[in-house]
């Protein structure tokens, strides 16, 4: 049985003045609530912390080397799959009728 969870695509500028284009980065829910009262959200790499409200994502923690923004982007993606799987044992009426 697969578990899908929530996810967002926050966008992260590119450096200013540098022209490059802005970087989308896709963050998860955590059991973490910060301070505005909400669920945390975290990209797999853990090093950009956001809390979500409608579309706005208040920056936590951020990569090293991104500009200093207090909020970005964030847009709801379709559930996903999580990382693993979870299994369970087949029941015994499964286990004798295949």
């Amino acid at each position: 049985m697969r578990i899908l969870e929530r996810r967002y695509a926050v966008t992260l500028p590119g450096p200013i003045g540098g022209h490059a284009p802005p970087a989308v980065v896709v963050v998860h829910a955590t059991d973490a609530v910060g301070p505005g009262g909400t669920l945390v959200w975290e990209s797999v790499e853990g090093d950009l912390r956001v809390e979500i409200t409608g579309e706005v994502a208040t920056v936590l923690a951020a990569p090293a080397g991104t500009p200093n923004h207090p909020c970005l982007h964030a847009v709801a993606l379709p559930a996903g799959p999580l990382d693993f799987e979870c299994t369970q044992a087949p029941s015994a009426s499964r286990a004798m009728n295949p």
